[in-house]
């Protein structure tokens, strides 16, 4: 299994295809097992480099606080210690929290940058909504339970880290070139959230979809992978 020592963990990784890089970061409760068929889409025109989060699938799981800071630090270590210098970056869900952090921290490392379903913040008022909805959506889900199930201390950590994120005042900062797709239906990350970020990311573009919160994984599928592959052009 490749692994590698980063920060405090070993995280598990999988690297797939030729190419420029590009480095796919996985939501909230899930491994990159569950993210195959988009990888191998990827696969064909990029080298992809997928890996599972501290906190799920094969990566380890301490049972301390975690962040997006934090994660996106386990991103960048990651890239680094594989000799990645600079990457496209897909980010989905809280995965694009840490996307948005790893543009923050390390914008050396982001040649483009896609925010998937994803905000800079939650809104707090609505914070236990948020919750009940993001744990209902997943375990609801037998297409999105993992063959590496995930300890429920392990996916709090990883749920109240994405909860608490907000970088809402720092989108100005980001630079790089910024794809932001949503579905309009979505009641995990409510879309003016989405809508957030386009304003606050200076030259974002934004593509609106029917579906949820996980809309990419059903009908609008192939929209959604035809979107992609031409921002990465």
């Amino acid at each position: 299994m490749p692994t590698v020592k980063v920060n405090d963990i070993q995280m598990y990784y999988e690297r797939h295809g030729e190419g420029e890089p590009l480095v796919l970061i996985c939501g909230l409760a899930i491994d990159l097992s569950e993210n195959e068929s988009i990888v191998r889409w990827l696969a064909k025109s990029y080298q992809v480099l997928a890996f599972d989060n501290r906190g799920a699938g094969r990566t380890d799981k301490p049972d301390m606080p975690y962040s997006i800071e934090m994660m996106a630090e386990d991103t960048a270590g990651l890239m680094q210690a594989l000799g990645v210098k600079q990457a496209r970056v897909i980010g989905t869900s809280m995965g694009g929290r840490i996307a948005l952090a790893l543009t923050l921290q390390h914008p050396e490392l982001v040649k483009k940058l896609i925010l998937v379903s994803t905000s800079a913040r939650v809104i707090k008022s609505a914070g236990r909504t948020w919750r009940l909805r993001v744990g209902g959506l997943l375990s609801n889900l037998p297409l999105l339970r993992s063959n590496y199930p995930q300890p429920r201390y392990a996916f709090l950590r990883q749920l109240e880290a994405s909860g608490s994120y907000n970088c809402l005042d720092r989108l100005p900062e980001i630079h790089a070139p910024t794809l932001i797709l949503h579905g309009k239906q979505d009641k995990t990350v409510l879309y003016h959230l989405a809508e957030e970020l386009h304003a606050g990311i200076a030259g974002s573009q934004m593509v609106m979809f029917k579906g949820g919160h996980i809309f990419f994984l059903f009908r609008e599928r192939q929209p959604f992978l035809e979107t992609i592959a031409q921002f990465l052009e």
